[in-house]
């Protein structure tokens, strides 16, 4: 991938304390110099985010990891070797010098390397670290496409590094640390079975209760988030046509995102069926991308087929989860 022409004008609006916009192999990110509190201000203010919500410090590399946190445990750094650059935040004890405006005012800071040569050149040309979150408005659909970004911000959020589609599609599993016991915070891409194979131990789960609540600031811990403006539903494969057609009887238009390839909606008017890969990871890729779409199509309602259960659903779970908040709906 050749990196965009506009690169030297995204450092300049960094050092300046400006906002940019670039890709990660996760989602768009709306970014800001970390070690510049009135960059990281605008970041809160374009997004309209508390400001209690801590914001994710991307790094070029594992050797820049101690420029930002104070103590690094040992299965830390093993996470770090083995899956950096990659879709994994570590929140670790903070620097004093790390702007509170980033920690959201904690003892801690959650850092990560992406893997994307747009990102990884920036991050270069750059030379510090970069505060970003997703560079959406708060509590909307993340963006995984630049046109994403446009149709939230316009020219608001500064330049727009340009990286085509992410090709993970979801946010960072983000691992802490109680002591030295690593604790599954969110769930991403890298799943929490592999982290624990890997380091042959079991992780703490304290991010998502049974209840569907998170520890309050942690990035994307909001009951109501990555939600489309159109009421979300999840259904059961079984009940999910019966919702259909019982909404489509009562006059409303219904945007279907689906595993099957929805003949089962032949004739019937006002409804539109999005189909949708059963793998996991291509699942994770499309989500927001396909919920942008329908949340664009002028539909009533979008109904969503409940993917299955399983450790290699749990962050498409949890964000369907958390879009159609409350359970059934919005």
């Amino acid at each position: 991938m050749t990196i965009p022409e506009d690169l030297a004008t995204a450092v300049d609006h960094l050092k300046r304390g400006l906002t940019v916009v670039f890709p990660t192999e996760t989602v768009y990110g709306l970014g800001a110099d970390a070690m510049n509190p009135k960059g990281v201000e605008r970041v809160f203010a374009l997004k309209g985010r508390p400001r209690n919500r801590p914001l994710i410090v991307h790094i070029e590399g594992v050797a820049r990891l101690e420029e930002w946190v104070r103590e690094i445990p040992e299965e830390a750094r093993r996470l770090a070797e083995r899956f950096w650059p990659g879709p994994l935040t570590l929140v670790l004890p903070g620097r004093r010098e790390v702007p509170r405006e980033v920690t959201g005012g904690r003892e801690t800071v959650a850092v990560r390397v992406p893997d994307h040569p747009v990102a990884t050149a920036l991050l270069k040309a750059f030379g510090g670290g970069i505060a970003a979150p997703s560079a959406n408005r708060f509590g909307r659909l993340s963006p995984t496409a630049s046109w994403h970004v446009r149709e939230s911000f316009g020219d608001e959020a500064g330049p727009i590094l340009e990286g085509g589609p992410c090709p993970v599609g979801v946010e960072s599993t983000i691992v802490g640390f109680v002591g030295e016991r690593p604790a599954l915070l969110r769930p991403g891409s890298i799943s929490a079975q592999r982290i624990e194979a890997f380091l042959g131990i079991r992780m703490l789960r304290t991010g998502a209760d049974e209840e569907g609540s998170s520890p309050p600031g942690l990035p994307g811990s909001g009951e109501s988030h990555y939600a489309p403006a159109t009421p979300l539903e999840v259904r059961s494969p079984d009940a999910l046509w019966i919702r259909v057609r019982s909404l489509v009887l009562r006059g409303e238009t219904v945007g279907v995102l689906t595993f099957s390839d929805g003949r089962e909606l032949d004739g019937q008017g006002g409804v539109t069926a999005l189909p949708i890969s059963k793998r996991p990871s291509e699942y994770a890729r499309e989500l927001y991308a396909a919920l942008h779409s329908l949340d664009r199509g002028g539909f009533g309602r979008i109904l969503v087929e409940a993917p299955p259960d399983g450790e290699e659903w749990g962050a498409v779970n949890d964000r369907l989860k958390r879009a159609s908040h409350p359970p059934g709906g919005r």
